[in-house]
């Protein structure tokens, strides 16, 4: 069972990508990425695994954020 301290809030993870929270929202509902819901409230999470694992596929394409 994961604990609340192991998921990131849409801000929290928009952050540590470098994109903008809509741009996970985007992600999310075209399926590049898995979002896991908050059961009390309904607020977006994500684990730093998928973060990570979506960071390699766009690396592995060759795109990179812009820094």
């Amino acid at each position: 069972m994961s604990k609340f301290c192991d998921y990131m809030t849409i801000k929290q993870a928009a952050e540590y990508l470098g994109v903008a929270p809509n741009t996970l929202r985007n992600w999310g509902r075209s399926g590049k990425i898995k979002e896991r819901r908050n059961p009390l409230n309904g607020y977006r999470l994500y684990t730093r695994v998928d973060l990570d694992r979506l960071m390699k596929r766009i690396e592995s394409t060759g795109r990179r954020k812009p820094r």
